[in-house]
Parts: C-alpha cells; sequence; structure tokens
C-alpha cells in the first residue's frame, strides 16, 4: 500500500508530494528488507539487513518505523500519503505495544496491593509503637 501510494504521489507537478511519494517508496523497500526479506530474495544484502533488524529491540523498531511513516505526511498532508503510511505506521505501533509486554493479571495485582497494604499498616504501627 505504501509504494502504490507512493508511485500515486509521484504523479504530480508539486515537489513535495514527489518527495513525500519517493520516501513512502523507500518506506516500502525497507519495510520489506526488514520484515520480509523472503520477497527480496534478488537483493544480496537482504539477509544481512533483516538480520540487523531482528536484534533491534521493539521500542527502537516501533521508533523507526513510526518515524519513517510520520516523514512523508510532514512533508505532504494529503489523503493518499494518510492512507498510504497507515500500514507502516500501525506495524511500528504494534512493535511499541509488544514493547510495553502482556497485560497483567487483575488477581495477581490485587494481591501486590493488598501485600504492600498490610506492610505499611506493619510499618504504621511499629512506629507507633515505638513513639510510645
Amino acid at each position: 500500500a505504501c509504494a502504490f501510494a507512493g508511485l500515486w504521489n509521484c504523479v504530480t507537478i508539486n515537489p513535495l508530494n514527489i518527495a513525500a511519494g519517493v520516501w513512502m517508496m523507500l518506506n516500502a523497500f525497507v519495510l520489506f528488507l526488514c520484515e520480509a526479506p523472503f520477497c527480496c530474495q534478488f537483493i544480496e544484502f537482504a539477509n544481512a539487513v533483516s538480520a540487523r533488524a531482528d536484534r533491534l529491540r521493539s521500542w527502537q523498531k516501533a521508533a523507526f518505523y513510526c518515524g519513517m511513516a510520520v516523514f512523508p505526511v510532514v512533508l505532504s498532508l494529503t489523503l493518499t500519503t494518510l492512507f498510504g503510511n497507515a500500514i507502516a505506521f500501525a506495524t511500528g505501533v504494534l512493535y511499541g505495544l509488544s514493547a510495553l509486554g502482556k497485560k497483567g493479571d487483575a488477581i495477581a495485582y490485587a494481591r501486590i496491593h493488598q501485600q504492600q497494604k498490610q506492610m505499611d499498616e506493619e510499618k504504621l504501627t511499629g512506629a507507633l509503637e515505638g513513639q510510645a
């Protein structure tokens, strides 16, 4: 979607739209290299780029993908750039959510809260007994 929208964005005379379209096609190429290197088997360095991208942490990937997707929108705010970069931005958002970790159990949080409350009460009663 990013590559097709970028190509469509280049069919204009506005230089900012052309720059945004070229950037979007570059984004699509980088996403293919990092996420689906089997689609780029004819490129010699595709496996090296994919291996390097796999070593990055989830939050680093999130920042990279979201940053890549926001730049063309800043250059040229059109529906084509918004819809074309939506998938790249969504990929970054998903990596960001995976960096946060999985959701905790409500029962476990309640137990932790109860234990902290008991410890606070014990400290308070110990301090009061020490004053008396």
